[in-house]
């Protein structure tokens, strides 16, 4: 047995000699034992005391039971530099395969730590391009298991030629089969691209890392000390670059938020998502106008209105702490999966910045992509002001988000809560860039300024001139919010298709969303549009 690290697979089975007279089936059992064992018993001991699984454990933990496939079993890479030649193990540094995940088919590959630490190779990228064609070409999502030290230096070029394939691939699934990463170790250099270019990355805390560069190098180049978990730690890919869209407390709560998540997908661009029998009664009366307070600048918690209106207990949030003031998810109404953007009070008065228009813009995409209905909820004071937020382009990344909900070809539900102001309620789903029903609350106000941003410029001189010039301003304000911030005048001009009353609103989308469920659109007039990026 190797202490450190097998150097073929004689090393963890027997001698070349025991193999001579060998049959056929004997050699068939042999080799598969030796392609579960991996790196051996010690560095899976090793991989087990860091808290983490081995590949074949996650993807037996990943799949329902007895239904995953493994493809290319006895692969070996076919190096010779560095005595490679005498380091080979079947199967490599990878397990690829097929399974299911509630009855339903799932492609997965995943990086085996305990073989050459997971190092991407020329065999290991044969392997994983050859399971996502199949994943492309049989119309099934892809689920890749994550745990490298990056490219296989012995390897060299062609270590960096595997990378290249595997990002093509991911770039010709995207938009077809549904694409999830799960960072459940190191993911360093070029191997952090792939997942980058998934829809979904999910990370384990404490355990799992993503960066381009790591500490060392950095402190050489510029002489920043910073540690892992500052640099690349799933906190700070979830808070800050919001590569992370969902960090769990371990490998098993990451495994089951990707089952969920696949709950909500079809398997591929052409199918409709996987309805359930709903729980909930469709014609529930939904008590959610005591949550809206009636003072505009008041905060509050969206979700608790959004989880009021969608089936008990569906609602599953992504991205939820990075551009926290819009919230992006999951949820089922009536049975039917559907992507929910909400403003969010509670934080920076739910305004739109750069961060939460780059949020918002690339769920609404992900859910057009694969059919998923989308249901926005409004309340938006505008935009958020600031020379930072001008210089850094807010302008290019705000049309990002009007450009995903224009070209939008899914259903397309909003509920005006409370306030929508100014282009940022033009761009919050709003009927002019394509929304198929778009409510008001009686209460909504919906303007191009809110009542006081609008009295102090149209009514500068006489709020200064005058004896009380509070009182004025707060009479003028109170005419502006009758006569012009009302949801009737946009419901006039049929803006609005309808002002409802908040326990109405769950009856009325799921109505609708049945009708629109039908909703078809020929969008082939162009090869694609030319999204700012």
């Amino acid at each position: 047995m190797a202490t450190e690290e097998p150097t073929s697979a004689d090393e963890t089975t027997g001698g070349a000699d025991d193999f001579e007279s060998e049959t056929p089936i004997e050699e068939l059992r042999r080799r598969r034992a030796a392609a579960k064992q991996g790196g051996g018993e010690e560095r899976v001991a090793a991989q087990h005391a860091k808290g983490k699984l081995t590949a074949r454990e996650r993807i037996e933990y990943l799949l329902d039971d007895d239904t995953f496939r493994e493809l290319g079993t006895f692969v070996e890479h076919r190096s010779t530099n560095f005595d490679m030649d005498e380091r080979g193990v079947p199967g490599d540094g990878v397990v690829t395969g097929y399974g299911e995940v509630d009855g339903r088919t799932v492609f997965v590959f995943a990086h085996d730590f305990t073989v050459l630490g997971g190092s991407i190779g020329e065999a290991v990228a044969d392997r994983i391009c050859a399971v996502m064609d199949k994943a492309i070409e049989t119309g099934a999502p892809i689920v890749g298991l994550n745990d490298s030290a990056g490219a296989r230096i012995q390897e060299g070029i062609d270590s960096l030629a595997g990378f290249a394939r595997i990002f093509r691939r991911n770039v010709e699934a995207s938009g077809v089969v549904p694409q999830i990463s799960a960072i459940m170790g190191p993911c360093a250099g070029g191997a952090t691209y792939s997942p980058a270019l998934t829809d979904f990355t999910v990370m384990v805390e404490d355990t799992s890392h993503m960066m381009i560069t790591g500490p060392d190098v950095i402190e050489t180049v510029t002489g920043e000390e910073i540690s892992m978990a500052e640099l690349g730690g799933a906190n700070t890919h979830a808070t800050e670059s919001g590569v992370a869209h969902l960090t769990c407390a371990s490998e098993k709560d990451a495994l089951d938020d990707v089952r969920r998540l696949l709950s909500y997908l079809p398997r591929n661009n052409v199918e409709d998502p996987p309805r359930v029998d709903s729980w909930g009664d469709p014609e529930r009366r939904c008590e959610v106008g005591a949550v809206v307070p009636d003072e505009p600048r008041k905060p509050y918690d969206v979700t608790d209105v959004v989880s009021g209106i969608i089936d008990e207990d569906s609602f599953f949030e992504v991205h939820g702490e990075f551009a926290r003031s819009l919230v992006t998810g999951f949820a089922r109404l009536d049975g039917r999966p559907v992507g929910v953007v909400a403003n969010q009070p509670r934080v920076n008065a739910g305004t739109l910045d750069i961060e939460t228009s780059q949020k918002g813009a690339r769920f609404v995409r992900c859910c057009d992509s694969f059919n998923v209905p989308v249901l926005t909820f409004v309340d938006v004071p505008g935009f958020m002001p600031g020379t930072d937020q001008e210089h850094d382009g807010i302008i290019r990344h705000g049309a990002k988000l009007i450009y995903a909900y224009a070209e939008a070809t899914v259903p397309l539900l909003t509920v005006i809560l409370r306030k929508a102001y100014g282009g940022a309620y033009i761009v919050m789903g709003s009927k002019l860039l394509g929304a198929d029903v778009n409510y008001a609350w009686p209460g909504a106000e919906t303007a191009v300024l809110g009542p006081r941003g609008a009295v102090n410029i149209l009514y500068s001189d006489e709020i200064e001139t005058a004896d009380d010039p509070e009182a004025t301003r707060q009479t003028l304000m109170d005419e502006y919010r009758e006569k012009f911030a009302n949801p009737y005048s946009a419901a006039e001009r049929g803006y609005v298709d309808s002002v409802i009353e908040p326990h109405e609103t769950r009856e009325r989308l799921v109505s609708d969303l049945d009708v629109l469920a039908r909703k078809r659109v020929d969008s082939s007039r162009k090869k694609h549009g030319n999204i700012q990026l």
